[in-house]
Formats: structure tokens, sequence, C-alpha cells
């Protein structure tokens, strides 16, 4: 998302026209989900993708006569069995896309990404607002405070979809999800951890108390770097409810100061690194500190989706497809 709307505003600054082709409705078996987004210009397409395949090649071509045209418009594709065969594609099932033409001389979206690309860099709840009352003559804002083109708008969720509002209606898009993940422990796990869990739009603080392992240069992705006491770690930062906890520390005792410290505040997620038996010695001295079983039951442990993961790349894919769960809601719907 972020390298897709810097290139927008490299077009933009460039003077080059271009088309944002989003899906903003999706049903069935298809390759990607409303809030699939890819940039086209004359040159083809320039950052991003709505799924690959023949269904993307077919809607760069509709995209280049979008910007001929100058013209804005939704196009559905309706892949039934025959359809899909005939596309090329194995899925099925309905996709709307919505062709946004970007003038060249479009200030007021410069200025939009502008305060888009400032928005993913804070950590506040914001969302991607479309207004397609008229699909030809659409406008785009940015939610942040409740509030978007003069209107009050109802709590909005992780999943983009359209909503009507006051008789209009309007296409909604998470930018950001308030949340930050903080790792505690920046051995080679955390350091194959950042770098996908930035990718995917998470803001990462790393947190160890030896300096060569908690450094930017180390981890030039995370927001935040900190060599500290992992036994007073709010010291040095304030954990919330809306955060994650991954606990991967240098030893089981180390684990365990922060898991006692970090339970009481009840963050969105708490994931303990460690074998089985390591977990078993950090359970029963949490329960003698007085923590109930439901409460250490709370925290993924081990950490991660079971994939059978063993190498560093392979636990922080696990683990990023945790998070990825939880910030979808996945844990309030099972």
């Amino acid at each position: 998302m972020k390298q897709l709307f810097e290139e927008l505003q490299h077009c933009l600054k460039e003077g080059h026209p271009s088309v944002l082709v989003t899906i903003v409705d999706s049903s069935g078996s298809t390759p990607r989900g409303a809030g699939s987004r890819m940039l086209v210009t004359r040159e083809g397409i320039r950052r991003g993708t709505i799924g690959g395949g023949a269904v993307e090649h077919r809607a760069m071509e509709i995209a280049m006569e979008a910007l001929e045209k100058q013209e804005s418009f939704i196009q559905s594709f309706s892949l039934t069995r025959n359809q899909t065969a005939d596309l090329g594609m194995v899925c099925g099932g309905d996709v709307r896309l919505y062709f946004q033409y970007v003038s060249a001389e479009d200030a007021r979206m410069e200025e939009l990404c502008a305060r888009i690309l400032e928005a993913m860099e804070q950590d506040r709840d914001s969302w991607l607002i479309v207004e397609m009352t008229d699909v030809s003559a659409w406008h785009m804002g940015l939610l942040q405070n409740g509030s978007c083109f003069g209107l009050a708008f109802p709590p909005l969720g992780p999943k983009a979809g359209q909503i009507q509002l006051e008789g209009r209606t309007f296409y909604t898009e998470p930018l950001v999800q308030a949340g930050t993940v903080y790792i505690f422990g920046g051995g080679h796990v955390a350091q194959e951890l950042v770098p996908l869990l930035a990718h995917l739009n998470f803001r990462c603080v790393v947190m160890d108390d030896r300096a060569e392992f908690a450094n930017p240069q180390v981890f030039p992705q995370a927001v935040r770097t900190i060599a500290g006491n992992l036994e007073r770690i709010f010291d040095y930062v304030q954990i919330t409810g809306r955060d994650y906890v991954c606990i991967m520390t240098r030893g089981h005792q180390y684990d365990y100061y922060v898991q006692k410290q970090v339970l009481p505040l009840k963050p969105r997620y708490i994931g303990i690194m460690g074998s089985h038996n390591k977990i078993r010695v950090t359970t029963d001295k949490l329960l003698a500190d007085g923590f109930s079983p439901e409460e250490i039951r709370s925290c993924h442990m081990p950490i991660g989706t079971d994939i059978l993961a063993q190498t560093p790349a392979e636990i922080a894919v696990s683990v990023a497809g945790e998070l990825i769960f939880v910030r979808a809601g996945g844990e309030e719907k099972s």
C-alpha cells in the first residue's frame, strides 16, 4: 500500500496521468479480495496487483482505455466455471473493479498522497474513504477521527467494503490499524520477523538488553530499537490493549520477566517462543505469582501458527501469519 501511494505521488509530480484499479467487492473464490489495488500508467502496471493472471491483464487493458478517455467507472467480472476457464483462471466468483482516473494536474490528490503516507507512519486508526455515489466523479479522503467529507462515519472494521451513509455510497478501506508489535529479543528470528512485519504494515519496536542486538543497523525497518533492562521494560515502553507482544529473548528467565510484566496489561496479543519444556517452566512460575490458568492460556505458547517451522525464517512466517489472523479479527470470530 505504501509503495503504491509513493508511486502515485511520483506520477503526479512527474506529470503522468494514471488509473487506480481497486477491487471494491468480491464473492466466491477469487484470487484477491476487496482492497487489492494496482496503479496503471501508459507504461503499464507501475505498482500493486489485483491477483495476477488473465483478469489482471484484461484490467490493465481496460485501465489503458480509461487513461485515453480520461474516465472513471466500475467494471464487473462474473467468473463462472466456463468463464474462468476462458480467462485462464482456476478461481471462480464475482469481482467488481473500480477504475479511478487520476489527472496529472490533480493537486488535491497529490496533497492526499502526502497525508496518506504521513498517516502510515503514525500509530492511529485510519481508513481510506472513496465516495462512489457518482463513480465517474469520485472523491477520496482520509478518515482518522470519525469524520470525512463533513460526515460522521460509524465505527469501521479491519475489512474493506462498501457502506451507505445519508443516501451516499462509500468504499472504505483500512489504511492503518493502530497497534505496535513489541518484539523482546533481537536474535535471529526477530531479524527475520521485523522486515516481514514491516512489509505487512505492522509497526515494530525491538528491545533487547544487548546493544548489539537492538540498534537501527540491525533493524532498519523498525520504528524504534531499545537497548535496556528487560526486568524494567516500562522504563522504556508503554504497552496498551491495542498492541502485540512477541517474546523471544535469549533465555527462559528473561522471557519470564517480560511475560510477567505484560500479562496484567492484556495487550491484543502475547506470543512466547520456546520449547514446550521451557514454556512449562515459565507457566509454573507465573502460576506461583498468582496468575490464573485462563490468563496464561490467553498467551500464544509456543508462538506462531503450527506449520512445523524449523528455521528462523520459517518461524518468522508462522508468527507473521498468526499476527495477520489476530489483526483481521480472526480470534473474535473463532
